[in-house]
């Protein structure tokens, strides 16, 4: 799609907590649903997000190191191109097949 920004999956580490809660504060990020801070080596702080490569290189300060895990647009686009076409249940007489298993449910038996 023509002029639509590259999305960067990434992974910032802050020096400490305060560091992080900062960057939080002043900037608004896509961190999937809710910051998960992980430790790191001594009070580092790290949490994964989502941003455009204009915004990764803007995160980048004194206290904060931006790591780019990979290109979440091209992953994305590679995931679609993995998706059929067509209604696979467009046919009432064909049942769908996947990978689960049918086991037999035994909190129902007395």
């Amino acid at each position: 799609m023509a002029g639509e920004e590259k999305i960067l999956h990434v992974r910032v580490t802050a020096a400490d907590t305060r560091a992080l809660r900062n960057l939080l504060r002043d900037e608004r990020l896509d961190v999937g649903g809710g910051p998960a801070p992980t430790p790191g080596p001594g009070d580092e702080r790290s949490i994964e997000a989502f941003v455009t490569e204009e915004k990764a290189l803007g995160l980048e300060r004194e206290d904060v190191a931006v790591h780019v895990l990979g290109d979440a647009t091209a992953i994305g686009r590679a995931r679609q191109e993995e998706v059929g076409t067509g209604d696979r249940f467009a046919d009432p007489g064909i049942v769908p097949h996947g990978l689960g298993q049918k086991v037999k449910d035994q909190s129902r038996e007395g």
